[in-house]
């Protein structure tokens, strides 16, 4: 894994403008959008009765470390109108940190490659479609094999292509 992955989402507000938004947030003199996938609409995961999400992954440059990067994305979030009260709840934007180039990295704070990666279909259709075949630096399998594989039923569509 070269890059530093994102994935960013929303279910609340004006979806597309919140993506637009967040993405014009973090690119700074601190982060650089090197590549965009398509916008994917998916079924709320972790509780299906909220509205459906908006998602896109992004591939960065940042000299961020980790934890760093983690903190900048905690501030666009809540900047962009970002709560927190409970867990599953619906949301203007959200970002995670997929991957950090092939990196192993856990605190209390922050897991990188992010843990759920391969059994949430919302993030490995954008992923199959910027990275099929790099490999997941935990399970060694290639991001298109980790679709393959995963035993999410959620649905999960591509809306429109990539805007770069």
């Amino acid at each position: 894994m070269n890059g530093i992955i994102l994935i960013i989402g929303g279910n609340l507000g004006n979806r597309e403008e919140s993506l637009r938004a967040c993405r014009n947030a973090l690119q700074s003199n601190q982060v650089h959008i090197v590549r965009i996938s398509s916008v994917f609409e998916t079924a709320s995961w972790g509780n299906t009765d909220n509205p459906p999400f908006l998602n896109q992954v992004l591939e960065i440059k940042t000299s961020l470390l980790p934890e760093e990067l983690m903190d900048y994305c905690l501030d666009i979030e809540q900047r962009l109108g970002r709560t927190r009260s409970q867990k599953w709840e619906s949301r203007v934007i959200d970002i995670d940190i997929l991957f950090y180039h092939h990196i192993i990295y856990q605190s209390d704070r922050l897991r990188i490659p992010h843990p759920h990666i391969a059994s949430r279909r919302f993030v490995l259709e954008p992923l199959a479609e910027m990275i099929p075949n790099e490999i997941h630096p935990v399970s060694l399998l290639q991001i298109k094999t980790l679709l393959d594989r995963c035993s999410d039923e959620l649905p999960v569509q591509k809306i429109s292509s990539s805007y770069e």
